[in-house]
């Protein structure tokens, strides 16, 4: 078989998702230097109000939740809820500053709190496509590159970053350690996690600070895979949920270095002593755990190890996945915008 002919004959979803794994951190950059005039005057609505509602539907609130905490720090009461929940049971919007993220800006949900919201007063949006329906409903910050065409969310993630990094640095967070681990991601082999993964039926991704990024891969796992998958919070993990575990259920923590840590390395060791096989994408510094795969990255805190530990999460998902579905990336019952609720 010729090389042009084995090129051919990859997945032409599979081939998709690595285009926009290229391009994610050039057009991220891009999308925070861009951001800059309007991010200005979302950090001064939420510093105005104080409180943070951030609105999204898969990905995109996974988004929400990995941003939570370092709004929170900067002394803002976030929270991310999905746009689903906020339809059936909403939160009060007076008094809150709205972030309302889609990458396409006309998922169903995103429409119809549009049309039922009315005039809900400081809502901003977050999406790639500067044409949609909600980059016309209200002033966004509109990401570079143009829309995300593979099916599971990469580059569209680390642009919402990098959107919110631009809010974030207005706000009083410096950037530069985020800029820098966009600038230069953490380059780890993910070969042994893939193996040691491979017997695993059942995918459990955790997180302490980084539980939103746990959510993001956990959800793009399932996508992929076709498999179960879920994200539990460390805690949440500790709360039951560890009689599921054994050589079946895979797990994946991520570790940054924070003043979880230790907890985050003391539940992977619980994972490996449960008989599961177990990886941790590792930006803290600390020593690794005994019996689990490292994914080392530079050590870091924040959306620095936010920024060096996605792209080493995103190649596991997808080389796990591939080894797994042989279409892998083109979806059977979903489609890249959901149209219905």
């Amino acid at each position: 078989m010729s090389m042009t002919q084995a090129v051919q004959e990859r997945p032409a979803g599979l081939v998709a998702i690595e285009r926009e794994m290229e391009r994610q951190a050039d057009d991220a950059r891009a999308s925070f230097d861009a951001a800059h005039p309007l991010a200005a005057d979302i950090a001064a609505a939420i510093r105005a109000s104080g409180r943070l509602l951030l609105l999204g539907m898969g990905g995109s609130h996974a988004v929400g939740r990995a941003v939570e905490p370092f709004y929170r720090a900067l002394g803002i009461d976030a929270l991310a809820t999905p746009l689903s929940e906020q339809l059936v049971s909403p939160l009060p919007t007076d008094g809150r500053t709205v972030l309302v993220t889609s990458q396409s800006g006309e998922s169903a949900e995103v429409l119809r709190w549009f049309a039922e919201a009315g005039g809900a007063s400081s809502v901003f949006g977050l999406t790639l496509e500067d044409g949609s329906s909600l980059a016309r409903a209200v002033p966004s910050l509109v990401g570079a590159g143009g829309t995300e065409l593979a099916f599971a969310a990469t580059r569209s993630l680390t642009i919402t970053f990098a959107q919110h990094l631009a809010i974030l640095a207005a706000l009083g967070l410096d950037p530069e350690p985020a800029l820098a681990a966009l600038a230069a991601p953490a380059d780890a082999d993910v070969t042994q996690a893939v193996e040691a993964l491979a017997g695993a039926t059942t995918m459990v991704a955790s997180g302490r600070l980084l539980r939103g990024l746990a959510e993001a891969i956990a959800l793009g796992l399932a996508e992929l895979s076709r498999e179960p998958a879920m994200a539990l919070e460390g805690g949440q993990l500790r709360h039951g949920p560890m009689e599921m575990l054994g050589p079946t259920v895979g797990t994946i923590h991520f570790r940054a270095d924070e003043p979880a840590g230790d907890l985050v390395s003391s539940l992977a060791a619980a994972c490996v002593e449960a008989g599961s096989p177990t990886v941790v994408f590792d930006a803290s510094g600390r020593t690794a755990v005994t019996g689990a795969i490292t994914i080392p990255a530079p050590r870091s805190e924040g959306l620095g190890a936010l920024f060096h530990l996605l792209p080493l999460a995103q190649r596991f998902m997808v080389a796990h996945a591939a080894a797994r579905v042989p279409d892998v990336g083109t979806p059977r019952r979903s489609t890249k915008i959901t149209r219905i609720e």
